[in-house]
């Protein structure tokens, strides 16, 4: 169990604290609801711009990570398709010092046409590194963009394409950065050796002032109903070919995520899940296999990806998959198989909140979703799914219909 306590500014910034007297250290965690699903669709990869441009310094902070390191502490962050996410992690004793600097870049990030123009090239040369010198760098390009046709997810994080990186204006940049870097649309988790007083005192002092913002409400238009499988077979330069299968599933607090998520397990976690068991190990079609979802806050994606073993076509590795499909839809599994998955899948979740900065990191996202609560309800709601419930989602989301299919086949 994960106590925490709650306090909201008048500004709307929302406060989550958890203490944890065992450590000297704290972990100081916001996050803003922006990700690449707010994007515009000819303005992509903003979000993940900002996540270097909020380094490149602020009006009383023009080098982000030194004063934190002389504060013993270090800095890091994220972005997704839903929010971007920065944190640090310091001694207990300092935790002033995050505060100041977290607040500064939130009101007084200096952005430039030089700090600009320095990020938009690192960016520039982590799409290419990424996106287009591997191999495969451009599945999510395809794979995105083949399966949603009108939700934003139809672009990866990184962007769209290279062009809007480099095209980024200093005032599409500011307008970004005043819409969505504001307390009324970030969630603020303080976790570690520290007390609920001593922290408000500091989040008022600090981020009372700033201005609230406007609260990101933006209208996400919503993917239709797939109704015929989307196909798409390129040739190109890779090592080996390799096959991509998409099926879409619902969002992130929809009841039915748990158990599709343990389906996702049933199919390929471990050496005795079906994909790896049936069609890696025993019948030898693929040289790699693996299953996943996105667990996305709007509705995602369920994954199966692989890549044939030497000899074997794409057209017989497909059937092989689709003939386990069919397997795990008209076959339940045994109360035995599924529970060790569940327990294998609540000690993962025991092991991501073994320290204050996972803590803290999840606390903001379940908070974002305005559900911290479910922080300590998702190992009992994993423990609830029965295997009707995962023959019943198996047979809902698997369906030709609902899938979309990339191969890349080697020259």
């Amino acid at each position: 169990m994960i106590e925490f306590t709650r306090h909201t500014l008048e500004n709307g910034l929302r406060l989550i604290i958890h203490e944890d007297h065992s450590t000297p250290m704290a972990a100081v965690n916001i996050v803003y609801k922006i990700g690449s699903r707010n994007e515009s669709p000819d303005k992509t990869g903003y979000a993940h711009l900002f996540e270097h441009l909020m380094f490149s310094g602020s009006k009383h902070a023009p080098n982000f990570d030194e004063p934190l390191q002389l504060a013993g502490g270090e800095s890091n962050a994220y972005t997704n398709c839903d929010l971007t996410n920065y944190y640090d992690i310091l001694p207990a004793d300092n935790l002033e010092t995050a505060f100041w600097l977290e607040s500064d870049r939130m009101l007084n990030l200096q952005i430039t046409e030089k700090s600009l123009e320095i990020q938009r090239k690192v960016v520039v040369e982590e799409f290419k590194e990424t996106c287009m010198m591997p191999p495969y760098g451009d599945v999510w390009h395809n794979l995105m963009d083949l399966t949603f046709k009108e939700h934003p997810y139809r672009w990866p994080v990184i962007g769209r394409t290279i062009e809007h990186i480099k095209q980024a204006k200093l005032e599409d940049v500011q307008s970004f950065f005043d819409h969505y870097y504001c307390p009324s649309n970030a969630v603020m988790v303080v976790a570690g050796g520290v007390k609920h007083e001593e922290v408000v005192a500091l989040a008022e002092k600090w981020f009372g002032e700033i201005p609230a913002g406007t609260k990101n409400n933006n209208s996400i238009p919503q993917e239709p109903v797939q109704q015929a499988p989307n196909v798409l077979h390129k040739k190109k330069e890779v090592p080996m070919d390799a096959l991509y299968m998409a099926f879409h599933m619902p969002c992130r607090l929809d009841p039915d995520y748990y158990a599709i998520d343990l389906l996702s397990d049933v199919l390929c976690n471990g050496s005795s899940s079906r994909l790896f068991r049936n069609l890696k190990k025993d019948r030898e079609l693929f040289a790699d296999i693996d299953c996943y979802i996105t667990g996305q806050i709007d509705p995602g994606l369920f994954i199966i990806e692989g890549k044939p073993a030497e000899g074997v076509s794409l057209e017989k590795a497909e059937a092989a998959i689709w003939e386990e499909l069919t397997k795990i839809k008209e076959e339940k599994i045994s109360d035995r198989e599924l529970q060790k998955l569940k327990n294998k899948l609540e000690s993962s979740l025991v092991f991501s909140e073994s320290t204050v900065l996972n803590k803290a990191i999840n606390l903001a996202f379940f908070e974002l979703l305005s559900n911290a609560e479910l922080i300590n309800k998702e190992a009992e709601l994993y423990q609830a799914i029965t295997v009707n419930d995962i023959q019943r989602v198996a047979k809902e989301i698997l369906q030709s219909k609902n899938c979309s299919t990339l191969w890349y086949e080697a020259p």
